[in-house]
């Protein structure tokens, strides 16, 4: 019943859609969909503005083709879904692009179609509320004239060695046909196997626990930093000497940002409310974690009242924008907080990042870059990302960008200890 040698379209072509498209691209005919034309011109060019793939790796996808027209995909054997699924200003499961794409998926499927979700979702999600929009605009059934799997995405972004093909690959489908068809296909790129769940559910909760636990022990070490701050130990030694423990996570303070980490508990944590409970642990982290880029901004003000230096209508410089090291990615980054917290107290702030995108930091932040720091200028420099050009720079480097008596916080570690003002 289903292709043997199926037509693959992929709906989404950020930085989990298009390595997924690639990877497909080599082994079987691959359409790759975006309402973005602009990044479709891009790619068709053979350019990846999220640097995730170059034009060699671009190339190798011979048997995949790019389009932002809903007639070039019609009745496709098989289609993953990879777009956004972000929070909005309450903390609440913003599921406008997922609905958008399952309503395009009910105008374009055919009969015994497989529709595969990527996106994080809560569990139960994809059945409960993208399947009724398909089987809706399509007028179709679920199950019997088209089917659904979930095989949530793992992609890292700005990680050159963790790619689509070696990260094991969680599969599900709404039947156990299904299951073994969509468990099978992934076999087909990724190379270290597939682990399938026993239904779609399992494969949903199995994402946002991911990165839920990740996100918990993080904000773990965090309190610990608020706590040993105040007690005036360095955390950073505090943590290497537990560490000599076999046994101790080595997991370190900071910022949570990114496109997982600080959205996917909140689907979690949504889908709970619903069915009765409210979650006391999970949201204790988020809380922790959110708390950590006004504890610096009000760590470093206090620093410079503390040096007589006059805070208000002072110059103080941002190093880093992006969620993370040496990615241009800026969703979700932490680094606004620090940011906006400094402008309550009336500095000028100075961004530079030379990975971040400038017409994407003002689109998505209302911020602007600077294309460099000017040296003998800055009463305060917070190192908020370890960028390799960062720590290329040394302490001495980053110092001369500031006055004679500036404030040096590194938010990241990436200076030693006795070369900062400051550490997280």
């Amino acid at each position: 019943m289903f292709a043997s040698n199926p037509t693959i379209c992929i709906i989404g072509l950020g930085y989990v859609g298009l390595p997924l498209a690639v990877e497909f691209g080599k082994k079987t005919k691959t359409i790759g969909f975006d309402i973005n034309q602009a990044r479709v011109d891009e790619l068709l060019k053979g350019i990846d503005h999220t640097l995730e793939l170059n034009a060699e790796e671009l190339a190798e996808a011979t048997l995949l083709t790019y389009t932002t027209n809903e007639a070039d995909i019609k009745n496709a054997d098989v289609y993953i879904v990879t777009v956004p699924t972000p929070i909005n200003s309450s903390h609440q499961p913003d599921l406008t692009p997922l609905e958008k794409a399952s309503a395009l998926l009910g105008r374009v499927i055919g009969k015994n179609a497989i529709t595969i979700y990527e996106s994080t979702v809560y569990p139960g999600c994809t059945e409960e509320v993208c399947v009724p929009i398909i089987e809706k605009v399509s007028g179709l059934t679920f199950n019997k004239d088209f089917f659904a799997g979930y095989s949530p995405e793992r992609i890292n972004p700005g990680d050159k060695e963790r790619r689509v093909h070696n990260i094991i690959k969680i599969t599900s489908g709404s039947t156990p046909e299904v299951a073994d068809y969509v468990d099978q296909l992934y076999r087909r790129i990724v190379v270290v196997g597939t682990h399938k769940a026993s239904s779609l559910k399992v494969a949903e909760a199995a994402k946002v626990i991911e990165n839920t636990q990740r996100d918990l022990n993080i904000a773990l070490v965090n309190e610990l930093a608020l706590i040993f701050n105040k007690l005036g130990i360095d955390t950073l030694e505090v943590l290497e000497a537990a560490g000599t423990k076999w046994n101790f996570l080595p997991f370190r303070p900071g910022l949570v940002g990114g496109h997982c980490i600080s959205v996917d508990p909140y689907y979690l944590t949504h889908k709970a409310q619903q069915v009765g409970y409210y979650p006391e642990v999970i949201l204790s982290g988020r809380r922790v974690n959110n708390s950590i880029g006004a504890f610096v901004a009000d760590s470093v003000v206090k620093m410079m009242t503390k040096r007589k230096a006059h805070v208000v209508d002072s110059r103080v410089l941002i190093l880093g924008l992006t969620f993370k090291e040496n990615c241009p990615d800026l969703r979700n980054t932490g680094v606004i907080d620090i940011i906006e917290e400094l402008q309550t107290y009336n500095t000028n702030v100075d961004i530079y990042d030379p990975w971040a995108d400038h017409k994407e930091a003002h689109h998505e932040y209302g911020v602007s870059l600077i294309d460099a720091p000017i040296p003998g200028t800055y009463d305060a420099i917070v190192i908020c990302v370890g960028h390799n050009k960062f720590k290329e720079m040394g302490a001495e480097g980053i110092r001369a960008l500031g006055k004679p008596n500036s404030v040096l916080f590194d938010v990241k570690h990436i200076l030693p200890k006795h070369s900062v003002d400051a550490r997280l």
